[in-house]
């Protein structure tokens, strides 16, 4: 009888870890593909690649993919449903205002990491004139940008300052300035870190200046009303990256997200990239209605679109929002 007990006990082991096996791959295969495009590998998506690498799409059922393009072609990609998600929030609500039935799900950075570094005889914005500046590609963030800040101080584009538009990277804005093929650049982070060291002067930091959303993702009204559980999974995902870069007792974390992603040898380097980038990180993926009332307004002047375009036409707050309150970060 003994013997008949142990033997049905060991049985019901085989099955119970059988099933449990079956469970965790089960598990491992509902995780879902998705397809984010970027346009840029620059350091201001700290939030999205913190998400990556500590695991935290993983944890909502998601494997990621990132897909390098331009921003306008990101938005008709989405569109025609060849990639699920558009990461950059200028080539989306640049769409939007076009009447594209797109929207902007979260926010992760609040002002342009962007600072114009000049030659090391100007010493002064206004000291541009009559010379060249390297934008970025035309209609892109950093040519909206630089337009604006110049205007600020006083000079027109294209009549005072000629705003030269360089497609790709801030490596590449970087480049044009050490040849001399311009006068200033708008760099971004660890770009501008290197220019100051090689005796570059800072002429000014955008976020002084000009305060609209940079960064974050969005995707198409059809996507919202057809994958609702997968748009909130990846606003959550994304949501516990900033809080994660947010946590003090994370920067080691976070050091090292930064030095796997940028390869960036240096530590010392890793952590002023990431001292630089706190500057402009929202704390909940949401940001103020007039600041992104400001890029709508600058993407309809791009556009040319004479129809007035409201926040609310642009932007989905309902999943970050129900994220917020599920991980308990305060408004």
């Amino acid at each position: 009888m003994r013997e008949t007990m142990r033997r049905i006990t060991f049985l019901l082991l085989l099955v119970f870890a059988f099933v449990a096996l079956l469970d965790s791959k089960g598990h491992a295969q509902t995780s879902k593909k998705v397809r984010l495009a970027s346009s840029s590998t620059n350091v201001a998506f700290l939030a999205l690649y913190t998400a990556l690498h500590r695991g935290f799409f993983k944890d909502e059922g998601i494997d990621l993919e990132i897909i390098y393009m331009p921003a306008n072609l990101a938005s008709t990609a989405v569109l025609n449903g060849d990639i699920d998600y558009n990461g950059a929030v200028t080539g989306t609500i640049g769409a939007a205002v076009r009447g594209q039935p797109m929207k902007v799900l979260l926010f992760t950075v609040a002002k342009p990491l962007l600072f114009l570094m000049g030659k090391k005889e100007i010493k002064d914005v206004k000291q541009l004139r009559g010379r060249k500046v390297a934008g970025s590609s035309p209609g892109g963030s950093a040519t909206m940008i630089a337009e604006k800040m110049l205007r600020h101080f006083g000079l027109e584009p294209g009549r005072d300052v000629s705003l030269l538009p360089m497609g790709g990277s801030a490596a590449s804005r970087y480049a044009v300035l050490e040849t001399g093929v311009v006068d200033a650049s708008f760099l971004s982070v660890p770009e501008n870190i290197i220019a100051l060291e090689k005796g570059y002067n800072e002429l000014v930091f955008a976020g002084d200046v000009v305060e609209f959303p940079q960064n974050g993702f969005g995707t198409s009204e059809k996507r919202i009303h057809e994958n609702p559980d997968e748009v909130y999974r990846m606003v959550r995902a994304t949501l516990r990256g900033l809080q994660f870069i947010w946590d003090r007792n994370s920067q080691e974390g976070v050091i090292n997200v930064l030095m796997k992603q940028w390869k960036v040898n240096d530590r010392k380097m890793a952590a002023e990239m990431s001292k630089q980038v706190s500057r402009v990180l929202t704390k909940d993926a949401t940001v103020k209605p007039e600041s992104v009332q400001v890029l709508i307004d600058l993407a309809r002047e791009s556009a040319k679109v004479a129809k007035p375009v409201a926040v609310a036409d642009v932007v989905d707050y309902s999943f970050v929002d129900k994220a917020r309150k599920e991980l308990g970060i305060a408004k």
